[in-house]
């Protein structure tokens, strides 16, 4: 009876098969819609802790001095309750690539927790690491208690990163591509579009119009005209930007690998990490460079920054980071990129804020290898006047930046090179560990 009855059903929607579209919009739209506002929920719960935290930080500086307590505190926290949540956003890459182990519900208060804790005491960090490994959890919780099948379980966890991406940074188009774009260098998959747009979409309006999330604006007064001069120094400073982003990249996964080598102990490993961190403040003898940064975004935007500001950025958050402390890489990215922009401008002799607007999105691309998001992003930040230039220095950077990024689960779908080859399908640590076999075979 039951063959019988999926029979009938098949035939009908062979004959209909709009009736097929239409079901299958409306319960991605309804399932998108729900993990968007469990994302957005957290995503506002977050943003307005984090400006709490960042607040009580400014007005009492002393709170640095507990930095090396609050990494020891945060790596206690991850080996006592954590297990496979220590994994981060690589875990849910891993999920929606390949079935991969159960997201943990307790990825969200660990991950907010830890993330918050940073920034008190004065960790350089960011947040897009924190909203999307809530979204995702929430997503894997949700499709728990619906009982999906493991298609509709993928599609559900990218719906956590786009409804978390968006909402945490106000780009609803960019999260949606974002969560698409992310998971395999060079391939997106539109089964997931409709879901991952209705997750990002509402959960930026719950963000922002029902929890009264406020995002910092930033704008640009002046593009300069199209000319041969104009594109060759932007094309010059979007390699920049990519070898930015690569560099970014490997020193963070460098330092994870050599503090976790020196310091067996996770404890004492980001215990250590503070006292780096407060050194490198009195080093430096600037705060500049703790928290997210964002005043010095703003600055390259208008007064200008230190020459050395995005190598001071790169270097607080790289070793924050790659001594355990949670957070996300993309802010800081934001601040690299536009600091480093301005610094350009002077040498290439180009208006400041217009190529601190692109580093702002072309370095994000080199690091994460997702162009056509932050050329989305660049649009609903800064306006589409510049798209020709956004366009132009996140897929320069994209492909300068190489088989490398901040997610080391992150898959290869295509090569950046036709010259080079990649195994497709294998991740960027696959990758790292076959041109380490191929360095020392040929040294043999």
């Amino acid at each position: 009876m039951n063959e019988q009855n999926g029979e009938k059903r098949e035939r009908l929607l062979y004959g209909f098969p709009h009736i097929a579209y239409l079901g299958s919009f409306l319960k991605w739209l309804v399932l998108g819609g729900i993990v968007g506002i469990l994302a957005g929920s957290a995503s506002a719960l977050f943003l307005h802790s984090l400006d709490y935290v960042t607040q009580q930080r400014l007005s009492h500086p002393w709170l640095l001095f507990l930095l090396p307590v609050g990494g020891a505190l945060v790596s206690y926290m991850y080996m006592k309750f954590g297990g496979s949540s220590s994994r981060g956003n690589n875990l849910i890459l891993e999920g929606i690539q390949n079935g991969g182990e159960t997201i943990p519900l307790r990825m969200a208060p660990l991950v907010l927790f830890g993330t918050l804790i940073t920034h008190l005491f004065g960790g350089s960090a960011g947040r897009e690491g924190t909203a999307v490994q809530m979204g995702g959890s929430l997503a894997e919780w949700f499709g728990k208690m619906i009982k999906i099948d493991a298609l509709d379980r993928r599609i559900l966890l990218m719906c956590g990163i786009s409804g978390g991406f968006g909402s945490v940074f106000g780009t609803p188009l960019a999260g949606t591509v974002f969560g698409l774009e992310v998971i395999a260098i060079g391939l997106m998959s539109y089964s997931a579009l409709i879901p991952c747009f209705a997750a990002s979409f509402i959960g930026d309006i719950v963000a922002t119009h029902v929890w009264g999330v406020h995002h910092t604006s930033y704008s640009v007064d002046l593009i300069p005209a199209l000319s041969v001069a104009v594109l060759l120094k932007v094309l010059l400073a979007s390699v920049i930007f990519g070898l930015a982003g690569l560099c970014f990249s490997e020193l963070t996964h460098f330092l994870k690998r050599t503090f976790s080598r020196l310091f067996k102990n996770p404890i004492l490993k980001s215990a250590v990490g503070g006292v780096i961190v407060i050194a490198l403040v009195y080093i430096v003898g600037s705060r500049d460079y703790l928290g997210l940064g964002i005043p010095l975004i703003t600055s390259s935007m208008t007064e200008g920054v230190s020459p050395f500001a995005f190598l001071w950025k790169l270097l607080f958050t790289s070793i924050t980071l790659g001594t355990g402390f949670q957070g996300g890489e993309v802010t800081p990215l934001f601040v690299i990129g536009s600091t480093l922009g301005h610094s350009l401008a002077g040498l290439l002799h180009i208006y400041g804020p217009f190529l601190a607007a692109l580093g702002f999105i072309a370095v994000f691309s080199g690091a994460t290898s997702t162009p056509i998001a932050c050329f989305i992003m660049g649009i609903e930040i800064f306006g589409s006047e510049g798209a020709l230039y956004m366009f132009i220095a996140c897929i320069v950077s994209y492909v300068f930046s190489g088989h490398t990024g901040i997610y080391s689960s992150q898959q290869i779908g295509m090569s950046k090179s036709g010259l080079l080859r990649v195994d497709t399908g294998s991740s960027l640590e696959d990758w790292k560990k076959t041109k380490k076999k191929a360095r020392q075979s040929s040294n043999n």
